[in-house]
């Protein structure tokens, strides 16, 4: 029995049980579900307390991997919105979707964002020591652009008036409040990244999610590419990278919050540079650490670039 059919055969089973939960539509809250916890949190700002939200991929945890659960197609199947970023992010969806059964809205929060196109049709991840391809032709990580992320809050509002009419001047004010908030912080990123000299605005990281970060505010960003898929880095691949790393005078290596940290620890030995913390690319922090929203998450990464980076 493949993944599928079992996920749809613990729904059938689940639902014939009688341990459905009631239709959401039974309360005066929007029955909402979030593929992971960035878009999650663009929907708590848009939404407030006019939402029930379910975030499929939680805190610190990698959506490229994630295998869904029967609760998620049962969270789909009640839902009346499910908010995903598209792009081939979510390599679990298309799958969930179809066991779930699901009649709600699918709301792809790309749509008219600013997209960059993937030359190398996908990049490297790595998880368990292991380097994990994710095909996909163009980048999904549109969310590491603060003006993209406008337009996700924008889709959300629009999506969530089309199915709570009675709500939408409250979805519609929350969404401009936060749009001018989202504002603001576009502004102090590009002052932050001002501030590091121009010379040595390259870094290293684990995986390819920071190309929208380069192109709006002026970082390059250095990370392992052909990689096996099977196998980790090989010491070709890693001294590939620290030849590249010497050449462009990158100014530290940093992990992320979703990959493991074996490969950057090992490639800023090998380099002579200090690991300079972690960034958050694919998902938030809980709620008690670094980064538990979005505008904390970039607030956070400007940090400690700037602190790694400039020495401070």
């Amino acid at each position: 029995m493949t993944k599928l059919n079992r996920l749809a055969a613990s729904l059938i089973a689940i639902t014939f049980a009688g341990f459905m939960p009631p239709a959401q539509a039974e309360t005066d809250k929007l029955s909402v579900v979030a593929s992971f916890s960035i878009i999650g949190d663009f929907a708590k700002q848009v939404g407030g307390d006019r939402i029930e939200l379910r975030t499929l991929v939680g805190p610190d945890s990698d959506a490229h991997v994630y295998e869904p659960k029967p609760a998620d197609a049962i969270a789909l199947a009640r839902a009346d919105v499910v908010l995903v970023n598209g792009l081939l992010f979510e390599g679990f969806l298309q799958r969930l979707v179809e066991a779930s059964g699901t009649s709600a809205t699918i709301a792809t929060l790309t749509e008219g964002a600013d997209i960059l196109h993937d030359p190398n049709g996908g990049h490297y991840h790595y998880s368990g020591g292991q380097a994990i391809f994710h095909a996909a032709p163009n980048d999904p990580h549109a969310w590491q652009s603060v003006a993209n992320a406008k337009v996700y809050v924008q889709n959300i509002a629009r999506a969530f008036c089309e199915a709570d009419k009675n709500g939408c001047l409250t979805y519609e004010a929350n969404a401009a409040t936060y749009v001018g908030e989202l504002a603001d912080l576009d502004v102090e990123v590009k002052q932050a990244i001002d501030a590091i000299p121009a010379e040595r605005r390259v870094a290293v990281v684990a995986h390819n999610a920071f190309r929208y970060f380069e192109r709006d505010y002026g970082m390059t960003f250095l990370s392992p590419q052909g990689v096996s898929t099977e196998s980790e880095a090989s010491a070709a691949d890693v001294a590939s990278l620290i030849r590249e790393i010497r050449e462009k005078r990158a100014a530290a290596v940093f992990a992320e919050n979703i990959a493991d940290a074996r490969l950057v620890e090992q490639i800023a030995s090998e380099a002579g540079l200090t690991l300079g913390g972690t960034l958050y690319s694919d998902a938030l922090s809980p709620e008690d650490g670094p980064s538990p929203t979005y505008v904390d998450l970039m607030r956070h990464n400007v940090n400690t670039l700037g602190k790694a980076i400039n020495g401070g």
